[in-house]
């Protein structure tokens, strides 16, 4: 008998093996030597069997359903799953400018020609859910003091409209006692908080998917001469993405153009 190591049984082996060894009462040795395997592998398929590890799975899950047809055929069954969920995802956006304005960081990579030992700086970004309206700035740190400058300087100084709620994740930066920098700063304006859940960066996706935008388009394809340049650059393209760049999720508007339809709307007229 020739016994490849290398050989392997796909599920349809499998599940002949048992077919043969129930129906037609074929021994282990008949069938090690059909399936080119050691007879402790022929054992080892029958106790799996036996514990009926071969067929589908009575489960709504169809990637149970589709373990028969292989690996290769589950790999493109899971990748069609994934594009329907995708598909089915409902998109929430706020109905007014400031309703929710998401919050995130991001530490910024070294510049060319700087060392490993100097310090970093981080990207503090803000989102306006409704108009899609960016707000950032580089901070020599995500201290809740630089968190609370950034809301105040950055976003607030320059928000043609009140903002109700902020929503961020659990980090330090933004949440805290009463005495914590950023939840004064959004106490005093009026400003209240939402939280995402508990290691689910992904339920604060608007602000995460700004900041892959952000180093995509800004950070990765630019040349900064130092720090001070990277700032400036940074101010540029926060005028292209709130006034130039098309957003697919408003239709391909831009920010600026939402908030100018919102904001000319004719006021309703009271009876």
């Amino acid at each position: 008998m020739n016994i490849h190591k290398r050989t392997r049984l796909t599920l349809l082996d499998r599940q002949e093996i048992w077919r043969l060894y129930q129906t037609r009462l074929w021994k282990v040795a008949q069938l090690s030597e059909r399936f080119h395997v050691s007879r402790p592998t022929i054992y080892e398929v029958l106790k799996r069997a036996r514990l009926q590890e071969f067929t589908p799975r009575n489960s709504t899950n169809q990637r149970f359903k589709t373990l028969q047809f292989g690996l290769k055929r589950l790999a493109k069954v899971e990748q069609t799953i994934q594009e329907r969920l995708k598909r089915a995802a409902k998109r929430y956006n706020k109905s007014y400018p400031g309703e929710l304005v998401h919050f995130d960081t991001k530490r910024l990579p070294l510049l060319k020609g700087q060392s490993a030992n100097q310090p970093r700086e981080y990207l503090l970004v803000g989102i306006d859910d409704f108009s899609r309206e960016l707000y950032a700035g580089i901070f020599p740190d995500k201290t809740q003091h630089s968190a609370a400058r950034f809301l105040i300087e950055n976003v607030i100084a320059q928000c043609p409209y009140q903002i109700d709620y902020a929503y961020s994740d659990n980090g330090k930066e933004f949440k805290g006692t009463a005495d914590h920098a950023f939840v004064n700063a959004c106490k005093q304006h009026g400003i209240g908080q939402k939280f995402t859940r508990v290691n689910r960066p992904q339920t604060n996706g608007k602000a995460e998917r700004v900041i892959r935008t952000l180093m995509d388009m800004w950070h990765s394809q630019t040349c900064f001469k130092d720090t001070a340049d990277r700032h400036i650059q940074l101010i540029r393209f926060i005028n292209f993405y709130n006034t130039v760049k098309p957003h697919k999720s408003l239709n391909n508007a831009t920010p600026y153009e939402i908030l100018t339809t919102y904001f000319n709307q004719p006021l309703c007229k009271q009876p």
